[in-house]
């Protein structure tokens, strides 16, 4: 799926280390390499540099702690494990004993995809977070090196990661899963599976949840409608990952309107077909502008801009780059927890603004719907 990069950053993780105490064994575990077998001793030759005390309360991603200043970090003297009893401190079975994974809410695979999740990553860095995922267990005590042959990846895209993640580095994001209460125990295939997909629909039922919270005011998608409803035709523009949305709704609208022209692919000729539309009569143009917005996509709007085409956008934020340049945006977030974006809520808002422009019209709308289904019976082209 990615490319596997073969070369180091010799300064990324220089400092960083392999903690001795209270790791678990290396060796023959979910295939994860043997330290000793590719020249390690076990231990590097530089200690973990601890994450520097926040004079403002905060920890690393900005967020009040509550704490005091002097509170002390984790260090390698320290057993993650235990550090915070001082009773139970150097009892390896202490975690054990304690976590609770029937709850999948609160298992260790779902702590760390509610730290990921709240990030934009991009398809390699999701694949590290997946690798994670998959050893919760022993994620506090794995070095960049470690990850990174386990995610298949190059060790300068695991120190991206974490930086993506608002770290410094690996070790400050090695640091920031220890406070996590991460036990030994490594979940099963099947308990790291159930919390991965079952955190995607989860992750997808609160997109969906915000956009009904959204249209218990109808203006905005009025507004919207009205704005497309007129355009003969109607322009819909959506590049790669806004390719199947478009698609979707060019399909359906095409039932409804007289003509739809969907635009999904990129290159010289794509100002060129914005230019036919505008000549044949189009004054809107329906834009699915979703991550990782492809700059051929905000070329084109700026193009029908010149042309004098009004635009919508459907986004996953105010602030994408299309907002810019759009007449009216409608939002619909996209979750990603899985290795490729879901986009069920932009998808779903897209119907929602076809219904409404129906709505302006509705004795056309539904002329329309008549025709198609006689032709439908007449040719047999379903079996129910």
């Amino acid at each position: 799926m990615v490319a596997v990069d073969g070369t180091s950053d010799p300064g990324a993780d220089v400092s960083e280390a392999r903690d001795a105490v209270g790791r678990p064994e290396a060796s023959g575990r979910d295939g994860r390499p043997d330290a000793r077998r590719d020249g390690h001793d076990g231990l590097d030759r530089h200690e973990a540099h601890d994450l520097p005390d926040r004079s403002d309360g905060h920890d690393a991603f900005g967020t009040a702690t509550g704490a005091t200043t002097d509170a002390p970090h984790a260090t390698v003297d320290d057993d993650p494990r235990t550090a915070d009893d001082p009773h139970t401190a150097g009892d390896p079975h202490t975690a054990d004993d304690t976590d609770d994974t029937d709850d999948p809410r609160d298992s260790p695979s779902s702590r760390l995809l509610a730290l990921f999740e709240q990030h934009r990553l991009t398809p390699t860095q999701r694949r590290i977070a997946h690798c994670l995922v998959r050893h919760a267990g022993e994620a506090p005590y794995l070095s960049s090196v470690e990850v990174a042959q386990l995610a298949g990846v190059s060790q300068p895209s695991v120190t991206r990661f974490a930086v993506a993640l608002g770290f410094d580095g690996y070790p400050a994001l090695r640091a920031r899963l220890r406070t996590l209460g991460l036990p030994v125990r490594t979940e099963t295939e099947a308990e790291v599976h159930r919390n991965e997909y079952v955190g995607a629909v989860h992750a997808e039922i609160a997109n969906l949840t915000r956009l009904a919270e959204q249209l218990a005011d109808p203006g905005p998608v009025a507004k919207a409608a009205a704005l497309l409803a007129d355009s003969r035709p109607l322009v819909v523009l959506g590049l790669r990952t806004g390719m199947a949305p478009a698609r979707g709704f060019g399909y359906f609208a095409a039932k409804v309107l007289p003509e739809v022209r969907v635009l999904d692919e990129g290159g010289s000729l794509l100002a060129d077909r914005l230019d036919q539309a505008r000549a044949a009569g189009a004054t809107g143009v329906l834009c699915f502008a979703l991550p990782r917005y492809p700059r051929e996509l905000t070329d084109a709007l700026r193009t029908a801009k010149d042309l004098g085409l009004r635009i919508v956008t459907i986004a996953d934020g105010p602030f994408a780059p299309a907002a810019a340049l759009s007449d009216a945006v409608l939002v619909a977030g996209v979750s990603g927890q899985l290795v490729f974006d879901s986009c069920g809520a932009p998808m779903l808002l897209g119907q929602v603004l076809l219904q409404a422009m129906c709505d302006i019209t509705p004795g056309r709308a539904q002329a329309r719907l008549e025709e198609f289904d006689r032709q439908a019976m007449e040719r047999g082209l379903f079996e129910a």
